[in-house]
């Protein structure tokens, strides 16, 4: 069984993957929430966690650097865990995911370049560069949640 339009196919796991994914980017976001009440802490999270879902989605449906079979898309795997593992170290705190996500957004920049020096065409040099203005914006909206409850003290 599966569900499509010309040339789009969804298998009943790929409803799974689709489901598993949203419910652990609301998982995250409901974590992030409760983290804190400042409104530029939720909606730097929310920011975060929304790039992170179009990454991975944007990845496994049709790949950010030509397909989605390409073993260059890989790259992308590590930003996703600077970012992870740098939330971990930093125990979600506003400031410390300010750097963590400035990392990030300087490794999808990398992966972008990558893209570029590899051969790729400025399509997928664009698509990999999409999504450095979400990490950045999300730092930013850390770092006015950051000064902000250091203003609060």
């Amino acid at each position: 069984m599966s569900l499509g339009t010309d040339g789009v196919t969804w298998t009943p796991s790929d409803f799974v993957v689709a489901g598993v994914m949203l419910y652990g980017a609301c998982a995250l976001y409901e974590v992030a929430r409760r983290m804190s009440s400042d409104r530029w802490y939720r909606a730097g999270a929310g920011v975060a966690v929304l790039s992170s879902l179009l990454l991975v989605w944007v990845n496994l449906a049709v790949g950010i650097i030509d397909s989605e079979r390409d073993a260059a898309n890989l790259v992308f795997a590590g930003v996703l865990a600077i970012g992870a593992i740098g939330a971990a170290v930093v125990r979600l705190r506003a400031g410390g995911m300010a750097t963590v996500l400035l990392l990030a957004a300087t490794a999808q920049a990398g992966a972008a370049v990558y893209a570029g020096i590899a051969g790729h065409d400025g399509k997928d040099l664009a698509a990999a560069g999409l999504f450095v203005p979400m990490f950045l914006a999300s730092a930013w909206l850390f770092r006015r949640a950051a000064a902000s409850t250091v203003a609060r003290r």
